[in-house]
């Protein structure tokens, strides 16, 4: 039985670290591919604005810029959803500049607190990326929080990551929700998400992922 729950959990965990490359792959071809095609045409579109201009035609600048306006939001949407899939500055820079990325982009102030030596795997960093960006929307959208505490830390072969914040509380694990995703996908690699939301308390969720 030993045995067979050890190769379910090394399953798992390849199951993820394939999904995590799958996600990397398809960043990739969208920042790659789509988006520099998009970019392209949006500077195409400034010429033709300034050409319109030129030619004295109200109507036809009018048009132009609509169109490149649009193209500028699709540009910034896709944009978005790559960040989404799998933000770049993750796979470049690692998971503190990622992390700071999330505090930057967050609609509340957060106060992040990291202690890091070293890189930890590719599927740790990933998963720890998402859970803290699944609570700080969730503070934002749901918790009507004023602020959010960060902190992630690597000590030997564990990472600790808590992120806790000030409002309403009484989130819960339930299907279909950000948070069960992630717990499944901490299940996957041998940890536990902790989640502690007491009515009027506020949220903190917490877990420990191992870096052997």
């Amino acid at each position: 039985m030993a045995q067979q729950a050890a190769e379910l959990q090394a399953a798992a965990r390849r199951i993820v670290t394939a999904e995590d490359s799958a996600r990397r792959r398809i960043e990739r071809d969208l920042h790659d591919g789509a988006q520099q095609r998009l970019v392209s045409l949006g500077m195409e579109l400034g010429a033709l604005v300034e050409r319109a201009a030129a030619s004295g035609d109200p109507d036809l600048v009018l048009r132009a810029e609509h169109a490149r306006t649009q193209l500028l939001e699709a540009t910034a949407e896709l944009r978005e959803m790559a960040r989404g899939v799998h933000p770049a500055v993750l796979t470049q820079d690692g998971l503190e500049a990622a992390l700071a990325n999330l505090a930057d982009r967050s609609s509340l102030p957060v106060r992040l607190h990291l202690t890091l030596d070293r890189r930890p795997p590719a599927e740790v960093e990933a998963t720890t990326y998402f859970l803290v960006s699944e609570a700080l929307t969730n503070a934002a959208r749901h918790a009507g929080a004023r602020v959010v505490d960060v902190d992630v830390s690597l000590d030997q072969d564990r990472l600790t990551v808590e992120v806790r914040d000030d409002g309403t509380g009484g989130a819960r694990l339930a299907p279909d929700r950000g948070l069960q995703g992630l717990a499944d996908r901490l299940s996957a690699l041998d940890a536990r998400l902790e989640v502690a939301s007491p009515p009027g308390g506020g949220t903190t969720v917490r877990t420990v992922l191992p870096c052997a």
